[in-house]
């Protein structure tokens, strides 16, 4: 009996199982609000669709070996305008395409040469295929904007 408590408020706390409303019509008010609305998506369910309007974009996919300046574009896609002021707190560069995903280097910000653009100097230490993952938050939006770019360094 308590495993099937434990299974039940877990579901219920993920949002994974919904309670039917004839159960619910027998519940008090107070407990209602704290259970998931039959149909109900959970909250993790995937990118809320405003923020699926937004994309990174490399502007060049591919960089000479050695030390480099990355350049991305944050867009909002429906206009095709770039985005200004994004908040970039997030990014990794490794050789995850190449099957090396603990080959990793270090991306340091740079300062904007135009708004929308976004860059990150580096060493790329090996010719090969990259993967640039970044994460940042758009103003006036609610969540992350997160991706993965694919990089070629080129010897």
């Amino acid at each position: 009996m308590l495993l099937a408590a434990v299974a039940l408020g877990y579901g219920l706390g993920r949002g994974t199982w919904a309670v039917p409303s004839s159960i619910t019509a027998h519940v008090p008010a107070a407990v209602v609000g704290w259970l998931p609305a039959s149909g109900a998506a959970p909250a993790s369910a995937g990118t809320p669709v405003a923020l699926k309007d937004y994309a990174f974009e490399l502007t060049e996919a591919q960089a000479k070996q050695g030390e480099a300046v990355l350049t991305v574009r944050l867009v909002h896609k429906p206009t095709g305008k770039p985005v200004a002021d994004a908040v970039v707190f997030a990014h990794r560069l490794d050789m995850t395409p190449a099957g090396m995903p603990t080959m990793t280097t270090e991306l340091e910000p740079q300062p904007a040469t135009e708004p929308g653009l976004y860059q990150f100097a580096t060493n790329l230490t090996m010719s090969g295929d990259w993967q640039l993952s970044l994460a940042a938050k758009v103003q006036g939006q609610t969540g992350t904007v997160q991706t993965k770019l694919a990089l070629k360094a080129i010897p």
